[in-house]
């Protein structure tokens, strides 16, 4: 029997915890992707790392684009089970948008730490679709967040089940991102999907927008650090690339052209 998790502050109102004068990892995110859920500190934030890298925008839109390409495949699996991790604001499409463009039944449950994020997926998500599920809590404690998955009751973690850590693992250093990864992935069944995207930048930007990103601690992984993050896993070809380039099946990645930032993204499977 699913049991309801408590519904958070009422819709369109400041849970207590929210400090609107402090940047926020999602709501910055949100203002990049064009929307409305943010306050002035996070445009601040916003405006900084634009104005060190304006391509910041695009790779986060590019990490929009590959999470579609990404989550088609695994649908074309027939996966019927989906763990947002660290999930954000809702934007257009969101996870569930887009695994219901083929799956009507398929469970989708989004996990976050931020009330502001909580609130808005009860709000557009989960008032409207009873096999959406949002949980507040943290993604740095894999056992707890799956328990709590499990209490839902939404999701069976004996059958395969696809877990998305979109934007999240750069906010680790390389060996807990590691961790972290490898923690989700001894509880998954075989033939379960972990899709996995990681901004970076060249030396110079990196260390640029390190130092400015004040929401929290940023790392700038190198390509091979981000192949690590899947091991365990069987890496889905083309293996790990530049978002831009990811095509399921491709032998290689895509053409693209080489720029100082970009958005490192694979798709893994558990054999």
């Amino acid at each position: 029997m699913t049991t309801p998790t408590p519904a958070p502050d009422q819709p369109g109102t400041l849970p207590d915890a929210v400090d609107a004068s402090k940047p926020n990892v999602a709501r910055a995110y949100d203002y990049l992707l064009g929307g409305k859920d943010n306050f002035a500190a996070d445009r601040e934030l916003a405006g900084k790392l634009l104005a060190i890298y304006p391509g910041t925008r695009q790779m986060v839109k590019e990490n929009r684009r590959f999470l579609v390409r990404a989550l088609d495949y695994v649908l074309a699996q027939a996966i019927s089970q989906y763990i947002d991790l660290g999930a954000g604001l809702p934007t257009s499409p969101a996870v569930h948008d887009i695994v219901r463009r083929y799956d009507n039944t398929a469970a989708v449950v989004y996990i976050d730490n931020d009330p502001v994020v909580v609130n808005h997926l009860w709000a557009l998500t989960c008032t409207a679709d009873p096999r959406v599920e949002a949980i507040p809590a943290d993604l740095a404690h894999p056992a707890a967040v799956l328990g709590h998955v499990r209490d839902a009751g939404l999701i069976d973690l004996a059958e395969p089940v696809c877990v998305i850590l979109a934007m999240v693992l750069h906010f680790l250093d390389a060996p807990a991102a590691r961790d972290l990864v490898a923690a989700y992935v001894d509880d998954l069944a075989p033939g379960s999907y972990v899709i996995v995207t990681v901004a970076r930048g060249e030396p110079a930007i990196g260390d640029q927008i390190t130092r400015a990103y004040d929401a929290a601690t940023i790392y700038n992984h190198s390509h091979e650090d981000v192949v690590s993050f899947f091991a365990g896993l069987d890496l889905i070809p083309p293996g790990v690339c530049d978002a831009r380039a990811w095509m399921p099946g491709w032998a290689t990645p895509a053409p693209f052209y080489d720029r100082a930032g970009q958005v490192l993204a694979g798709v893994g499977i558990k054999k």
